[in-house]
């Protein structure tokens, strides 16, 4: 998917909700343990209550690689049924890799061609080598941790550096790399007060922003100080919308926890001159 078709669809649909799909089967509601696989099946009822108010999709993976083979066979089943079914939603593998040279580029063949993502997280801290392997996949997008969301971030992101901030550091660098233009970046909504900063350094990029909701985050102060000319954001929402319900009625308050949301969202993008 394209910069610009991901614009498009955020403007058709007023909304620039993600939603986490971050599966644990001691959550979901026990009648799917019933059924042959029960983490795609409740992706896919998640998915066919919610993919009108929703612009994107983000499995992250280790929910899937801690059930072994069964849940990375469901993994494939879920990415082959947004592509199939809703081709017009962005995909985001929340892989947070990040290796040198042919293991990186091993890493992007596995989520961009065999799983067939649109995008993929990936870890910044062992540098350049590290990401361009990613880039290289030039129909596809990048999406590199800058400033998390977790208490931990403070820990190294914003340890002063050469001067400023170590986050900002990383923004700036990355933006000499190859194809970076296809790069975009996570900022966690709880760090509402950092995005005008942010903003300063990558104005035009897109940012995936976890953290509204369930960690504390604001939507209105993110998109005050994130939003740029093309809405430039996904916001991200996963307990919050998906484990609204526990039982039979799971996928109907999902997506009314989802419409709150979009409603909100829609009240922010801008109109149409």
């Amino acid at each position: 998917m394209t910069t610009q078709a991901l614009v498009s669809e955020i403007q058709k649909k007023r909304s620039f909700l993600c939603i986490g799909l971050d599966v644990d089967v001691t959550k979901i509601p026990t009648h799917l343990l019933e059924l042959e696989d029960p983490i795609f099946e409740f992706n896919k009822a998640i998915i066919d209550a919610t993919h009108h108010l929703c612009v994107a999709y983000k499995p992250n993976i280790a929910f899937y690689e801690a059930y072994g083979l069964k849940g990375w066979t469901a993994l494939q089943k879920t990415i082959n049924y947004l592509n199939i079914n809703h081709p017009e939603i962005f995909t985001i593998a929340d892989a947070k890799r990040g290796d040198i040279g042919n293991t990186s580029s091993m890493y992007a063949k596995a989520f961009f061609e065999d799983l067939a993502f649109d995008s993929v997280t990936v870890a910044p801290y062992m540098g350049k080598d590290s990401i361009e392997p990613f880039l290289e996949f030039t129909e596809k997008h990048t999406i590199m941790l800058a400033l998390t969301s977790n208490t931990g971030a403070f820990d190294f992101q914003t340890l002063t550096a050469n001067g400023q901030p170590l986050y900002q550091s990383v923004l700036e660098t990355s933006k000499e790399w190859k194809n970076a233009q296809n790069l975009m970046y996570v900022v966690g909504a709880t760090k509402a007060s950092y995005f005008a900063e942010i903003r300063n350094i990558v104005p035009d990029s897109f940012l995936l922003v976890p953290g509204v909701g369930a960690q504390g985050g604001s939507l209105e102060e993110v998109c005050k100080y994130g939003m740029n000319a093309q809405i430039g954001l996904l916001v991200n929402s996963s307990r919050g919308i998906i484990y609204a319900s526990s039982g039979r009625d799971f996928a109907i308050k999902a997506a009314e926890n989802a419409q709150v949301l979009q409603l909100e969202m829609a009240g922010l993008i801008p109109k149409d001159p």
